[in-house]
């Protein structure tokens, strides 16, 4: 019996995190990076990625809480229109429920969210130099300065979601009492 398998675009920060974080996780079989063009205001190309997962094992849900909590959500910055803070959805009825996970999620935030549901229309992938950034070579600066704590958050607060084999990878969570 085939499993059912299902796709969302997620835009917040650099792909690079974005990409990381999601690789990470047990049901997701595959991340592309790049970035992916909407319509209407926000049609302009935005750095993003692809996430193809098993909802049977992650729920859509679970996806969008995850990204909400590993990038500014709130935060509607300068440098917004390179890095929107989108949930890129494929049909209709991924758009209802994505709109619904929102609202249920904003209770948990101090501040209102600036993350929008935009359809899908295209996607640009990156050059494949850049393309699984953090995996390739986790001590490069940029990854140990701004993908490690994303992905330390990950553990900490969504422990049962990381897959064992990238867990394997990650650095331990620092305690309270570390210098």
């Amino acid at each position: 019996m085939k499993r059912k398998h299902d796709k969302i675009a997620l835009g917040g920060g650099c792909h690079w995190c974005t990409e990381a974080v999601f690789q990470s996780l047990k049901g997701v079989s595959k991340v592309l990076q790049g970035y992916v063009a909407s319509t209407g205001e926000d049609h302009n190309f935005s750095e993003a990625v692809i996430v193809h997962f098993y909802p049977e094992e992650i729920s859509l849900h679970t996806l969008v809480e995850i990204h909400l909590y590993t990038h500014k959500s709130t935060e509607a910055h300068t440098m917004r229109k390179k890095y929107r803070s989108a949930i890129y959805f494929y049909t209709q009825q991924q758009h209802i429920e994505v709109l619904d996970i929102l609202q249920k999620l904003q209770i948990d935030f101090k501040k209102p969210l600036v993350t929008k549901a935009y359809p899908f229309v295209a996607f640009k992938p990156s050059r494949e130099a850049i393309t699984n950034y953090y995996y390739t070579n986790p001590q490069r600066p940029f990854c140990q300065n701004f993908i490690t704590p994303k992905l330390l958050l990950l553990l900490k607060h969504f422990s049962k979601n990381v897959h064992p084999q990238k867990r394997e990878l990650l650095p331990p969570i620092p305690h309270k009492n570390s210098p």
